[in-house]
């Protein structure tokens, strides 16, 4: 039976989600401890370690789009998505023990080659493992489900993370080195492991690979950007992870010189995560029963909600402020499998109109969406604070300021999901359409 055919079993679900619980462990050490532990620790200049790393993201302007039309166009003996997969594990490898175990002679020209590569590597994986979880299935509503359980292991390799880390601080092994070792570690023996479960174990369905026109890039392209409901998620996409890196940005600041306990920082990142992950179910029941674009709509409205108390917390107000970051967060993972579940379905539009099944090249697309996105919510996350006169490296932060400050940590973010939900309003794909839609795919493919 055709991948496509029926309700993925609960199993094979799990395998083909596999990788994500490795990959996902890769980007928080990158964001949280790498700029530290190259400035602390190895005496890099902190501003040259930040552009190093930034500048490694140009790469993902070419490299994404290139991977994901490659996936799309070239079908092999065991499918399109897999190969590459099968090729960007090893590099991932060796990049992260590359940038993660750096050895004393680090430089910033090896750390910005190897960071490059390390991207490069993730991209050859995620890029292609998320266009194959669209090809699984094509049904409107198992779609979240695949996705939603992608996105939860991906969550919970970051609880994993974050829980591995308080083991080995309570054996003393408190240096970055240390931990990064350790990460670097069960990174090189998990993630081939689970690579080689999920490609070897779950079938890719070659039938979404047909094409009864071959379009060149420039057209393809046309009618990539002429689709409404395109237009309408990366407006959306933008303006959601945006707000979300704001936050984020300023988490540790926050904690450290309005709260006054930096210390906690851990601990909140652990909680909010594992709020993330326990709040799954509950957004996939919600998508069934209202529509997918509705539930990503009341996601937003609810983290913006949650976020506006944010801006009245003061010195005393941490345990409450843990609060809400854990339950306004509740929502980030839907945000995530719900966005990539309708992308999905939006594909299946251009497919009908394009004549071409091009999952790894709107994927591409989301990509590099979401990496602008979070590379304008840390700019706009320091950029904004500095406006109003707010100093990280002074003694103390006056109350004005941390006034403008807890401002732009809650009210700002809160108005960039608000306004982001409104792309969502009167959404063209709902699941009466996407079912015209499959019903005229499966015409033209003689079903």
């Amino acid at each position: 039976m055709s991948p496509t055919a029926s309700r993925l079993p609960r199993a094979r679900l799990l395998r083909y989600s596999l990788p994500s619980l490795v990959t996902s462990v890769a980007a928080l050490p990158m964001a949280l401890f790498i700029p530290a532990f190259y400035a602390d620790e190895l005496g890099l200049p902190l501003a040259a370690v930040g552009a190093a790393i930034a500048a490694s993201r140009v790469f993902d302007v070419l490299t994404d789009p290139l991977i994901g039309t490659l996936s799309d166009r070239f079908q092999t003996r065991w499918g399109r998505r897999k190969p590459w997969m099968l090729l960007g594990t090893p590099l991932f490898l060796v990049a992260i023990w590359q940038v993660f175990v750096p050895g004393e002679s680090a430089t910033i020209g090896g750390l910005l080659l190897w960071t490059a590569l390390l991207y490069l590597g993730f991209t050859l994986i995620d890029l292609p493992h998320r266009a194959w979880g669209a090809e699984l299935s094509t049904d409107y509503d198992e779609r979240s489900r695949i996705t939603s359980v992608r996105e939860a292991l991906s969550m919970a390799g970051q609880v994993a993370l974050l829980g591995f880390l308080v083991v080995l601080t309570t054996l003393g092994l408190e240096a970055g080195a240390e931990q990064l070792r350790g990460i670097a570690w069960l990174v090189l023996v998990g993630l081939p492991l689970l690579v080689g479960i999920a490609v070897l174990t779950v079938p890719e369905d070659r039938s979404a690979g047909f094409a009864h026109q071959r379009l060149g890039w420039r057209a393809g392209l046309r009618i990539l950007v002429r689709n409404p409901a395109f237009g309408r998620m990366v407006g959306s996409v933008l303006l959601f992870v945006s707000g979300i890196a704001i936050q984020g940005t300023l988490h540790r600041l926050v904690l450290a010189d309005v709260m006054g306990d930096e210390s906690l920082f851990p601990l909140m990142l652990f909680i909010e995560n594992l709020g993330t992950l326990a709040a799954v179910p509950a957004w996939l029941w919600l998508s069934v029963r209202i529509g997918k674009h509705q539930a990503l709509i009341a996601a937003a409205l609810w983290l913006a909600v949650l976020s506006l108390p944010l801006a009245l917390l003061r010195e005393g107000d941490t345990t409450l402020l843990i609060m809400l970051v854990a339950i306004r967060g509740s929502s980030f993972a839907s945000i995530l499998f719900l966005a990539n579940s309708i992308a999905a379905d939006v594909i299946d539009v251009d497919t009908l109109e394009s004549g071409e099944q091009r999952s790894g090249l709107f994927f591409a697309a989301w990509n590099m969406t979401t990496k602008l996105a979070l590379a304008l919510g840390v700019l706009l996350g320091t950029a904004l604070p500095a406006a109003v006169g707010y100093d990280p490296a002074a003694d103390t932060t006056p109350a004005d300021i941390q006034a403008r400050l807890m401002l732009i940590y809650g009210a700002v973010p809160a108005v960039m999901m608000a306004a982001g939900a409104l792309f969502l309003r009167g959404f063209p794909v709902s699941r009466e359409r996407h079912a015209e839609v499959r019903a005229a795919l499966a015409a033209r493919e003689g079903r």
